[in-house]
């Protein structure tokens, strides 16, 4: 009997993120945004608050880098208001990063194409529907990474883990927002 509710209940659960990720699928091929062609990394395996906060370091500093070019570069409204708001937030994050003991990582290939791809951008549309689409998939990745830390097993007698959590909960939010911000904005930038 157990094992039946653990059986529907996993089902409703898929059947719960399978749908909004159905959807959001659909609208992002409207968009011109293949979601099949932003490949993303497997976030499933995130379990330690080293992971997680090691995971956010490399995509938050590629926002930081990204977000100080398009506060200047960034010529629709919508675009620069939100590489404002970003700044802020890569800059809070990398400094909690910090102040927990973390070391920035190098940057990787992928994050210095996107980097290189956004500096070279020509002005106007093409440089915000390349700063956009970065952060869109940026976020995408916090967003799933936060979700898979905060889905496995926590050890509340570690301090530094719950640190790591509260850090996941707190981001969270503002990743799913961010999200749901530059799918809109890159939707009116290809409109």
């Amino acid at each position: 009997m157990l094992t039946d509710r653990r059986t529907i209940l996993t089902g409703a659960a898929a059947a719960l993120v399978a749908v909004p990720a159905m959807a959001m699928a659909q609208r992002q091929r409207r968009m011109g945004m293949d979601p099949a062609a932003m490949p993303m990394p497997d976030v499933s395996g995130t379990r330690t608050h080293t992971q997680f906060e090691m995971g956010v370091f490399g995509p938050a500093m590629l926002s930081l880098a990204t977000s100080q070019i398009a506060v200047d570069r960034a010529r629709k409204a919508d675009a620069r208001e939100f590489a404002g708001f970003e700044l802020t937030e890569a800059v809070a994050v990398t400094t909690v990063l910090k102040q927990l003991g973390n070391t920035p990582p190098p940057m990787d290939a992928k994050a210095q194409a996107t980097l290189d791809k956004i500096r070279s951008a020509a002005p106007g549309a093409a440089f915000d529907r390349a700063y956009i689409d970065a952060q869109y998939e940026n976020h995408v990745f916090l967003r799933d990474l936060a979700t898979a830390y905060l889905a496995s097993p926590a050890d509340a007698s570690d301090m530094m883990e719950m640190h790591g959590r509260h850090l996941a909960t707190l981001t969270l939010a503002t990743f799913k927002e961010h999200t749901m911000i530059t799918q809109r904005i890159a939707y009116e930038l290809r409109a």
